[in-house]
């Protein structure tokens, strides 16, 4: 069965248009609501959210969906994806909400559900939860004496900082370092600086001051302009740059050049071997991560597993296979022995503890192997889905052909956008350009 309203990452989509609309929000709530509520215990829903101004419209229709089936509701207001999920599991909360488009643009917006447990909701459920969408829940609304209440959880940024410093070891500090920390205008622009702050760095940050519309825009992990200019402005040691809803990591070096999720992993994974501490043998990334990383860990005795795009699907490798850490080269990066879902913050205490360690730049910390050339390239389509065109099939199968096991193609819709993402790799550049261009031209040809 196909799911209508949940692609990779939840439910996403231009606000205020279907099916990001405050009627579905409240939907949502009710269905979740009813879904969730089992036992005889008070049930509680924690719900936040980053820092859009459509944020005001969703967040209200699923309070109200909730108290309608009987839940309490906590607010924490503007927060990190991953700072709900470990809320929902540490407060023993029946369901967590994080309203949030990530790193989409601020007209965007989207509903992540995460389990008691603090995971994200497998297939099987939100495929339940839309068959309760689509159906009457009205008989399912509780007593008026039953009804849930709405409450702020005032002291939540609070617990979500002291619980990321416990993350980093107890016994290094980051004093003497000069860190610029990119917040995208979003979610994490108060804890993020003032967990960096605590131990000890000088902490110069860059988006946050958030105003409902400047999320993401010229800032953060997809923009990485701002922290390489401010990081070179500064004469920082290493530039931190966080997505919207602070669930992924880009970093720079000293000199300003992007270091990426690829780069990241691969640093972190074998620090936790050399420690000890690595489980599962390896790592778990996605289709997108480069062949440079997957040659760099073999090279160390180590496996690279490989999921489909989108981080809950690592996360279900990781839990399956039993590893402690995996990612998307994105900057999703996933440390199992802290955190049910990824954490950008996390993830750049873990390398700045490298960087403290070693005593050495961030250039030659985090640049471990060179990577195979890569491009990646973006196409709009329309009503026609264009992957199911003999054409575009004969593009791709001649590239695969021209690259002669030298390199990879792949071709994937995307899970959050109407767009075809073109990708291939492989150790010719100029081939690997060509391949992807071709295989682009077919695609708009049909759109």
């Amino acid at each position: 069965m196909t799911r209508k309203l949940f692609g990779t990452d939840g439910i996403r989509g231009t606000a205020n248009t279907y099916p990001m609309t405050a009627e579905i929000a409240m939907k949502v709530g009710m269905a979740a609501g009813h879904y969730f509520v089992r036992g005889a215990h008070r049930h509680r829903v924690v719900i936040g959210k980053d820092t859009r101004l459509s944020g005001y419209m969703i967040e209200p229709a699923l309070v109200s969906g909730f108290v309608a089936m009987g839940m309490d509701v906590l607010l924490v207001g503007p927060m990190p994806t991953p700072a709900v999920a470990m809320l929902t599991h540490s407060m023993r909360c029946d369901l967590g909400v994080m309203i949030s488009a990530s790193h989409n643009p601020f007209g965007d917006n989207g509903i992540k559900l995460f389990g008691p447990d603090g995971y994200k909701l497998p297939d099987n459920v939100e495929l339940k939860l839309e068959e309760l969408i689509e159906s009457d829940l009205s008989s399912k609304f509780v007593s008026p004496e039953k009804l849930g209440r709405a409450t702020r959880l005032e002291d939540a940024s609070g617990r979500y900082v002291e619980f990321a410093k416990k993350t980093f070891p107890e016994d290094l500090r980051l004093d003497g370092l000069k860190i610029v920390v990119d917040c995208a205008n979003g979610a994490a622009y108060k804890v993020a600086p003032a967990v960096l702050w605590e131990l000890g760095a000088e902490v110069i940050p860059v988006g946050v001051t958030p105003n409902g519309f400047n999320i993401n825009k010229d800032c953060g992990s997809t923009a990485t302009d701002t922290l390489s200019q401010q990081v070179v402005t500064h004469k920082a040691d290493i530039g931190i740059a966080l997505d919207g809803d602070a669930d992924r990591l880009i970093i720079c070096d000293e000199n300003g050049d992007v270091i990426d999720g690829d780069q990241i992993m691969g640093l972190v994974t074998t620090h936790l071997h050399k420690r000890g501490l690595l489980k599962g043998g390896g790592l778990v990334a996605t289709v997108m991560s480069n062949m440079g990383l997957e040659k760099y860990l073999e090279d160390q005795g180590l496996t690279l597993q490989r999921t489909q795009v989108g981080d809950r699907y690592v996360v279900e490798r990781m839990r399956a296979d039993g590893f402690n850490i995996g990612g998307e080269q994105s900057g999703h990066i996933v440390l199992g022995d802290y955190a049910t879902t990824g954490d950008g913050l996390v993830a750049a205490l873990q390398v700045l503890a490298v960087i403290v360690e070693r005593g050495q730049p961030t250039s030659q910390v985090c640049r471990l192997f060179d990577p195979f050339p890569q491009i990646l390239k973006n196409v709009r389509y329309g009503n026609t889905f264009p992957l199911d065109e003999e054409s575009v099939q004969q593009a791709i199968e001649d590239g695969e052909g021209r690259l002669n096991g030298a390199g990879r193609v792949l071709i994937r819709k995307s899970g959050t956008e109407p767009l075809i993402r073109v990708m291939a790799e492989g150790q010719d550049p100029a081939l690997v350009e060509e391949v992807v261009d071709d295989i682009v031209a077919a695609v708009v040809e049909v759109s």
